[in-house]
């Protein structure tokens, strides 16, 4: 995979092959190739985000007025809690 291709340009590329994909003119083998990259943008695009998302965390204020850092699910779940109130 082309480490400098970025997440829009790989989403971008995605897009293409499904729409080539669904239109149903490709011959069986330009399928299979596209698809095979569909499943390479795929994995390179999870891969990205599972790294966004262990680079982010939430600054919470906590009842005491402290900010402490917490992961992003732990500040998720505090919001909907505090959502529901």
């Amino acid at each position: 995979m082309d480490e400098e291709l970025t997440f829009r340009e790989a989403i971008s590329e995605l897009e293409r092959i499904t729409e080539s994909l669904e239109s149903g003119e490709l011959e069986l083998e330009k399928s299979i190739e596209l698809f095979e990259r569909g499943v390479e943008l795929i994995k390179y695009c999870q891969g990205k985000l599972d790294s966004a998302q262990s680079k982010v965390k939430a600054l919470v204020e906590s009842i005491k007025g402290e900010v402490k850092e917490v992961s992003l699910e732990e500040a998720s779940g505090e919001n909907e809690e505090s959502s529901k109130s």
